[in-house]
């Protein structure tokens, strides 16, 4: 199953056949949204707009865990999330496509980890992206008609606010290449669930550092969303065309060697709490 998480401008994907939408509840709290199903051809698919339909959420108050969570359930491997983004360098023009492949985290408020309350596990975010789904991402959105850049580093800030010009200038010291509000914490938790995950980012506007531009207004924001919304609606449909039959990344068994807790340790309702993430590591007590 193909998940597809939706950001500002994105809330729905044509071309889906057999659709139902369903209510999803987690231990974490509710989604985002309910959650759109259906069929891409071959392959199943779940939508779920990030902000929510009537783009009533704040970044900060996203759910994340929920979100992931209930993807999860559903039984989604590979993760797309689609958003808006800053550009903090003068060749990622608005209106292209970066698909990147690191992260710095800049958010301060936000809950990032399935874990805590009586288990510990740490897994590697050394490399945070697919690399195979990010492949098939940017191949996608460049058969869609994207100027695609593959790589570079997304840093992602707390918002809703956007940059001062001295942040932007340090993000670009820092060697941040885009700048967005939500993508880290779903990259973090989908590696916990082992889910595949990649980002498909939409360039909207130059962030602040350059001054040869207009500062950032969301009336150009949106206006560009919408025209890439349709080029985002492509490349969706054609990642579901080229998904591979079956896994075989280091995302399948992200947490082998992770948790630490000794299954004997760990509370009975934790386990069954976090079933769908840890099951075939670690089973209830009976």
């Amino acid at each position: 199953m193909l998940g597809v998480i939706g950001g500002s401008g994105l809330y729905d994907l044509p071309g889906i056949e057999d659709l139902e939408t369903i209510a999803v509840s987690t231990p974490f709290g509710d989604p985002s949204d309910e959650i759109t199903l259906g069929r891409m051809g071959d392959v199943r698919v779940a939508f779920l707009p990030r902000h929510g339909r009537d783009h009533s959420i704040l970044p900060s108050e996203i759910n994340f865990r929920a979100n992931i969570y209930a993807l999860k359930t559903l039984g989604v491997e590979f993760l797309v999330a689609v958003g808006a983004v800053g550009s903090l360098r003068a060749e990622l023009p608005p209106g292209c496509v970066v698909v990147p492949d690191q992260f710095i985290d800049r958010t301060v408020d936000r809950r990032g980890t399935f874990f805590g309350n009586g288990i510990v596990a740490h897994v590697s975010l050394a490399d945070p992206v697919c690399a195979t789904l990010a492949t098939l991402v940017g191949s996608a959105a460049e058969s869609s008609g994207g100027d695609v850049h593959r790589g570079g580093t997304y840093i992602c800030m707390e918002g809703p606010q956007f940059s001062t010009r001295a942040e932007s200038h340090l993000y670009r010291q820092w060697g941040a290449d885009i700048i967005g509000m939500t993508n880290w914490q779903e990259a973090k938790l989908a590696r916990e669930a082992e889910i595949c995950f990649a980002s498909l980012a939409l360039v909207t506007d130059y962030d602040c550092w350059n001054e040869d531009e207009d500062d950032v207004v969301i009336e150009d924001i949106l206006r560009i969303l919408r025209e890439n919304a349709d080029l985002a609606r492509r490349s969706v449909a054609a990642v579901a065309d080229d998904l591979p039959k079956r896994r075989q990344c280091n995302c399948v068994s992200a947490l082998e060697n992770a948790i630490l807790t000794a299954p004997d340790r760990v509370p009975n309702e934790i386990k069954e709490r976090l079933a769908p993430v840890i099951g075939k590591y670690m089973k209830g007590n009976t």
